[in-house]
């Protein structure tokens, strides 16, 4: 994970932290599908919910989310969206998985794979580095929304494992299945939730320490989220706090 933070932490530095609006939207469109083709409904669907929150705290137009909640149901038509992962390794050999959701599995493996192959990694088959990740629920909070005691405390409670910290966010690490839960219990107690989503936490990292390395990891991740069919991008590698500032100049 603190590979992934240092990273979003040059993209902030860069400006880029934020997909433009649009693109943005149809990544959250996509989420909300897939949850709720799972079914139970909003009340009875942890993920839907998430994914519903996730989307109204970036201003996501209701209207646009109720249409996206009829289309995974089947109300109104649009195609059936399929999730899928994909593995692969990043230059310096890095591990990826590559989140994605698509009405055309054999566009977006054409597409993955061109681009890994373009910026110095390959696409590799299923289980190849998978086993280096574990999937947990991440929420993050701006630092001056809360006292870490506090927010540590609150939850300690309501069942996470784990607060983290980066320079402007708290980093809460849940179980799945306490994702929700956990960012009811923060909500009920008046502290705004930046992002809280499902992600894919390395066991261990890799430290990067060459710039032109990490240029390259970081391009090949950000060309990979520009997809629109890419819904995220998880990578075991970490860069120095030293690097990461050159990188933000």
């Amino acid at each position: 994970m603190a590979g992934h933070s240092k990273w979003s932490k040059v993209k902030r530095f860069k400006g880029a932290l934020d997909a433009k609006r649009g693109k943005l939207f149809s990544k959250f469109s996509k989420e909300i599908m897939v949850a709720a083709r799972t079914g139970g409904g909003i009340d009875l669907n942890p993920r839907l919910r998430s994914a519903v929150l996730a989307a109204r705290a970036q201003n996501m137009p209701n209207d646009t989310i109720e249409r996206a909640i009829k289309k995974g149901t089947g109300e109104i038509g649009g195609g059936i969206i399929e999730e899928l992962v994909y593995e692969g390794y990043g230059p310096g050999g890095v591990a990826l998985l590559v989140e994605a959701a698509t009405d055309n599995k054999n566009r977006t493996a054409a597409d993955i794979r061109s681009i890994f192959s373009k910026n110095h990694g390959n696409l590799a088959g299923s289980g190849a580095v998978a086993y280096l990740f574990k999937r947990k629920g991440q929420l993050t909070v701006p630092k001056e929304s809360a006292e870490e005691d506090r927010l540590l405390e609150i939850v300690l409670e309501a069942g996470a494992e784990d607060l983290a910290s980066d320079d402007e966010l708290y980093i809460v690490t849940t179980s799945p299945d306490h994702l929700y839960t956990v960012g009811q219990a923060i909500r009920k107690n008046s502290i705004p939730i930046d992002s809280q989503k499902l992600t894919f936490v390395p066991e261990t990292t890799v430290t990067i320490h060459e710039q032109g390395l990490a240029e390259q990891v970081i391009r090949l991740c950000d060309t990979l989220e520009d997809n629109d069919d890419v819904q995220s991008v998880h990578g075991n590698f970490d860069i120095s706090e030293e690097l990461a500032t050159k990188l933000a100049d």
